[in-house]
């Protein structure tokens, strides 16, 4: 009998490309989506992917609401919880962004224990590790811990923090802590599915669209998006992947080494390139004036280091070079007209 994988968030970007990779390994796959209107791109996005959607199901759910989860992971072997909100700007209530993260973890994790699903894999984020005080030079890890009451975090660090800590409570509290596993992704770039770049693809595609007059130096974790779900795939069944938090990221490339990278493997996309380098203190000196800096301004000028050897023993395998991951990410955009 075919296994069958839940995977919540199917319409967003790490959740299509996980659907589309457990439908090419064999599974069945029970895909949840807000709006009923998004199951046509859902399908497009497997086609897109070069697979069938004969063994893709689709449920409605919504993180603010109990109505369907049971029955959405009932018979599922495993349920992989990637579903959360997102949103480029700063939302002006931060609980917009913390609420639905919180309510749909703890609606995930508790829906797959009580169907009796062997593994609950739920997306987490690099960045309830990364903002941890540490020296100069600290190599992060699983053990290090934002502190979500830093006065310095943006919501969406937030409500991550927040929705990591409610499903390892649940799961500590029933006694099934090793039937949870979190993956901590960096920026998820690479290859599209659909036309929606997601959100850490709309750095380059600024850069590619000529919407930058300087390219910033803000220095962020990529990490490619077809990694990203081969390690979810891997931790629903490797068993010391359970009750830990696996870092999946590379140490941090700068958007301005991110433009050098377009610059050699896209030639056609030179001429909209920006021209200059913003340096470091300029960049500083323009998050005071530019939310999405003022958001990330730990980032800028940062080098810092991530341990993936956890994520590269999952995949057996090293991680995927960034250049490759950019150019891909590039090639898509170009081909969807999305630049």
């Amino acid at each position: 009998m075919t296994d069958k994988v839940l995977v919540t968030g199917v319409s967003g970007f790490i959740g299509g490309h996980l659907a589309a990779a457990l439908l090419r390994r064999g599974y069945a796959v029970r895909g949840s989506v807000r709006s009923p209107s998004r199951i046509g791109e859902v399908r497009d996005a497997m086609a897109a992917a070069g697979v069938g959607s004969a063994d893709l199901d689709i449920h409605r759910l919504d993180l603010l609401s109990d109505r369907g989860w049971a029955e959405a992971a009932e018979g599922c072997r495993y349920v992989l919880h990637v579903a959360s909100p997102f949103v480029l700007e700063k939302p002006k209530d931060p609980a917009d962004l913390i609420r639905p993260a919180v309510e749909g973890a703890t609606r995930a994790v508790t829906a797959a224990l009580d169907a009796g699903a062997e593994r609950v894999v739920m997306t987490s984020a690099l960045a309830t590790m990364q903002f941890a005080r540490a020296p100069k030079g600290h190599l992060y890890t699983e053990a290090d811990r934002t502190d979500p009451d830093d006065p310095r975090l943006n919501a969406y660090t937030v409500s991550k923090i927040r929705a990591e800590r409610a499903a390892l409570e649940i799961a500590r509290r029933r006694g099934a802590s090793d039937r949870l596993a979190l993956i901590n992704p960096g920026a998820v770039i690479g290859p599209l599915l659909t036309d929606d770049p997601g959100t850490s693809i709309t750095a380059i595609q600024q850069i590619m669209s000529g919407a930058l007059p300087m390219i910033p130096d803000l220095r962020l974790p990529w990490v490619d998006v077809r990694d990203v779900a081969d390690v979810h795939i891997a931790a629903m069944s490797a068993t010391g992947a359970g009750g830990r938090r696996t870092i999946i990221a590379t140490d941090p490339m700068s958007l301005i080494d991110v433009a050098q990278v377009i610059r050699e493997r896209l030639p056609q996309a030179r001429h909209k390139l920006p021209a200059r380098a913003m340096p470091t203190w300029l960049t500083w000196l323009a998050s005071a004036f530019v939310p999405q800096l003022r958001d990330n301004r730990w980032l800028i000028g940062q080098k810092q280091r991530f341990d993936r050897t956890p994520a590269e023993t999952l995949l057996g395998r090293p991680l995927r070079p960034i250049p490759e991951a950019i150019a891909a990410t590039g090639h898509s955009l170009a081909e969807r007209r999305l630049i």
